[in-house]
Order: C-alpha cells, then sequence, then structure tokens
C-alpha cells in the first residue's frame, strides 16, 4: 500500500498533445436548425442548453406519449418537439426535414445504439442533413480488445456503418464523464480513504464533465470543417495524482490501494456478465468493470486530445469536481444532523 501525503504542486501528470489548431471563428456557421435525440436525458438537457445559447433553431425527438420533452421544452418557443418512434422510417423522415445537423445523445444498449441510431442515421442521410454526431461521449474504443468492453464494441460496431454512410460524422471522444468519479464508478473509497488502481497507479485516465462535453458537441454541430474524431480531455491524471489531491483537499493522507491486474479485473467482469440478468441494461456492475479495464490497460486512452480547436476555455479539472462534491458532503451532513468529520 502506498501513503500519498498531501503535498503542494501540481499533482496531475504531464500531457503529451499534439499543438491545439487554431480557433477560426469562421469555421462556425450561424442560424442552424439541429435536431437533438436523447434530449430529455442528462447530457441532452444540457447540450440543447448550450445550443440555445446560440442563434440556432432546435428540434427535440422523443418517443410518442412521452410527455417528458414537453414538460421540459413545452414552453421554448425556439424548441420543436417531434414525437416519433425509431420504427417509423417516414416520422423521422419528416422530423429531419430541412436539419442540417443531426446530434444524437440516446444511451442504451443494443436497441438503442445500434438499432436506433442505425434508424436515425438513415433517415438522416434521407433527408439530407450534411452532419451527424452519434452517441460516443466516450473514451477512445477504437483500439480496445474484443470482447473486453460490451458499450464500446457496440459503438466501433456501429462506426463502421457510419464511416460508410454519404453524411459527414464527427464523433467526441472526452473520456469518462468527471461524475463517476463520485459516483457510480467506486474508485475512490471516501470513507476508508482510499483510491484503487488496478495494474498500475500511474497509467493517465482522461475525465471530462458533462457541461463541458455538451459544449463542445453544439459547437461541433456548428464546425462546418470538424473531423470525424474530436478528442477532449478536461482533465488527464491518474491514480496516484487523484490520492495526492484528495489528500491535499481532505488535510489528510489518502492512499493507493491495488485492485489487482486488469486482467483478474476483465476475468471478474466475464463472471459478473455470464451471471447477471441485466444483460439489457445499459450499465450494469459489470460493464463498470470493463469501463476500468479499459481504462487502466491504457487501450482507451486518448492520444490527440485538442482542448484548443474551439477557442480558449477554463475546463473543469477533476480537483474542481472532487472539491465539490466534498464542500456538497459537508453541507449534507451538516444539514442532516450529523457530526461533520
Amino acid at each position: 500500500m502506498d501513503v500519498v501525503p498531501a503535498t503542494s504542486g501540481n499533482p496531475d501528470p504531464p500531457t503529451c498533445v499534439p499543438p491545439p489548431i487554431p480557433y477560426r471563428e469562421e469555421q462556425i456557421i450561424r442560424n442552424i436548425t439541429v435536431l437533438v435525440a436523447g434530449a430529455t436525458g442528462d447530457l441532452g438537457q444540457r447540450i440543447v442548453s448550450e445550443l440555445l445559447l446560440g442563434g440556432s433553431r432546435i428540434r427535440i425527438l422523443t418517443r410518442p406519449g412521452s410527455g417528458h420533452a414537453r414538460a421540459i421544452y413545452g414552453a421554448n418557443d425556439r424548441v420543436e418537439i417531434h414525437e416519433v418512434a425509431y420504427t417509423d422510417r417516414a416520422g423521422l423522415a419528416q422530423a429531419l426535414a430541412g436539419v442540417e445537423t443531426v446530434i444524437s445523445a440516446v444511451s442504451g444498449a443494443r436497441p438503442v445504439i445500434i438499432d436506433a441510431q442505425r434508424a436515425l442515421l438513415a433517415a438522416a442521410v434521407e433527408a439530407g442533413a450534411a452532419r451527424f454526431i452519434p452517441s460516443d461521449y466516450s473514451a477512445d474504443y477504437r483500439r480496445i480488445t474484443p470482447g473486453s468492453n460490451r458499450n464500446f464494441e457496440l459503438r466501433r460496431e456501429l462506426a463502421a456503418e457510419l464511416d460508410a454512410a454519404p453524411i459527414r460524422v464527427t464523433s467526441v471522444l472526452n473520456g469518462a464523464f468527471a461524475d463517476m468519479l463520485t459516483g457510480q464508478a467506486p474508485m475512490i473509497l471516501f470513507g476508508r480513504r482510499r483510491v484503487l488502481f488496478w495494474s498500475s497507479p500511474d497509467q493517465i485516465l482522461d475525465f471530462t464533465t458533462k457541461d463541458d462535453v455538451a459544449r463542445i458537441v453544439a459547437l461541433v454541430a456548428l464546425d462546418e470543417d470538424a473531423p470525424r474524431v474530436v478528442e477532449i480531455a478536461g482533465d488527464r491524471v491518474t491514480a496516484r495524482s487523484i490520492a495526492r489531491t484528495m489528500s491535499e483537499l481532505t488535510g489528510t493522507p489518502y492512499s493507493l490501494q491495488w485492485a489487482g491486474t486488469t486482467g483478474m479485473l476483465a476475468a471478474a467482469s466475464r463472471v459478473g456478465r455470464r451471471l447477471s440478468k441485466d444483460q439489457g441494461e445499459a450499465f450494469p456492475a459489470w460493464q463498470g468493470m470493463q469501463y476500468f479495464v479499459s481504462m487502466f490497460s491504457g487501450e482507451a486512452e486518448l492520444h490527440h486530445v485538442n482542448n484548443g480547436r474551439y477557442g480558449p476555455h477554463e475546463w473543469t479539472s477533476v480537483r474542481n469536481v472532487l472539491e465539490e462534491h466534498l464542500k456538497s458532503d459537508v453541507i449534507a451532513r451538516t444539514v442532516g444532523g450529523r457530526p461533520v468529520a
């Protein structure tokens, strides 16, 4: 076990990234019509909010009978809501008529990531849309070992169809969402003051907040020159630097704890998957294991991060996220009448 005391200085590893492409204001087009599928989800709502900061007209694609979209966007006269099933080819084509960019922010397993997006892609091509942004928003799924990560492999499978489609496609790759560190991904054991790692505590891990991802997606939607892939990372850290950051923020030493090798974790995820009854869920526990395998093995690490493509921006760091979480936890415990440690 490696105890990491509180120290001063930059806890983050050095980043080796290519020089940013100079930002050109003229590459951003204005006042276009953008359709967002999955706009009632957490990330989808953030993307719509970013789009509304500009002059674009927004269309929301939602399933028939769902009142959620109208509850969120019904009062906004710049948002048009279309209730269409993904199996309704004519309805999809009508909803996409006149749309320049299609953004997918849907979330799920094969029926959503493959089937629904395939239908959306076909409708976008039929309607003559210029750009398509698939629901990737992940680490780099292109080099992972076959069978090691179901969700990544679904994205890779769809990518082959996207590459062959007669439409301009841009995938946004951002590593893991930074809120995973304080929520569903149990890497930081706050109560035990431990930071887990697999294989190496010095493997670079890419994290980006959903707000930062949404900003980039909105800009990509308006970017006539967007490449096939845009890689961003709000922060690039390691398990060791996270432990150091937690030590600094709390004033209490956080220790690194080896949790096994990525091979051991991959084996555990395979067993969990075989025994699981939640195969159709997007993020069952075994899928979380697979995500850590991809990240700590280095296979999903981003290698062409270009945070400067759309000009200067104050990215939210992992330190910012952890600091906010610790403050919120203190407030919650105080309000709840429990003693604050």
